[in-house]
């Protein structure tokens, strides 16, 4: 489950990048940013189980 969340958070990371570099995919940034925050959040929750 940690691999799984890890690769989320690198994939939500690599998304927001893009969406950064490129001028007209800013709407790309925010997303990759709302979840990575989401992702981050659930496994912190779900770790504390």
């Amino acid at each position: 489950m940690l691999g799984l969340i890890v690769a989320l958070l690198a994939i939500w990371l690599i998304v927001a990048c893009i969406g950064i570099a490129i001028k007209g995919l800013f709407w790309l940034a925010i997303v990759g940013l709302i979840l990575f925050v989401v992702t981050t959040a659930f496994g912190a929750f779900s770790s504390g189980r």
